[in-house]
């Protein structure tokens, strides 16, 4: 990877890119009701933003349901910046920024061809699978 930033995103002014982003990966790629990835809630939740040779390409966002427990919601790399781990550091990059607020659990709803990346971070599966959007997720926990 030539030039990687991953960023705490300037609201609003990232928030088109991001939008942009969520829209190929979560809408076009599979198929998304645009109603439920755009529920009302971004603009409460931080952001994330990943940049590979100036161009947004990731995103993710952190919502925070109580003053113990963050979500990482939306995680999602453009088609052209996959297989760069680009997911993980994302990730990892929320989990910073919890970590500084001193949250104890971070919730995540996993899409489940994906939950081994968050296993790899230490997240653990919990409970049984679900449909979200039509597509089958795993809730999955981990401890600060």
């Amino acid at each position: 990877m030539s030039d990687l930033l991953i960023k705490l995103a300037d609201l609003p002014t990232d928030l088109p890119e991001i939008q942009t982003i969520r829209r190929v990966v979560f809408q076009e790629e599979q198929g998304v009701d645009p109603d439920l990835d755009f529920d009302g809630q971004d603009e409460a939740c931080e952001q994330i933003i990943a940049y590979l040779n100036q161009q947004a390409v990731g995103t993710a966002r952190v919502r925070y349901l109580d003053e113990k427990t963050a979500k990482i919601e939306r995680l999602a790399v453009l088609p052209i910046a996959r297989g760069y781990g680009l997911g993980k550091k994302i990730t990892t990059k929320a989990l910073d920024i919890i970590t500084e607020k001193k949250i104890a659990h971070v919730i995540i709803h996993a899409q489940v061809y994906i939950k081994s990346l968050y296993q790899q971070l230490g997240f653990e599966e919990v409970g049984d699978r679900f449909e979200d959007a039509g597509i089958a997720h795993v809730k999955m926990i981990k401890n600060l």
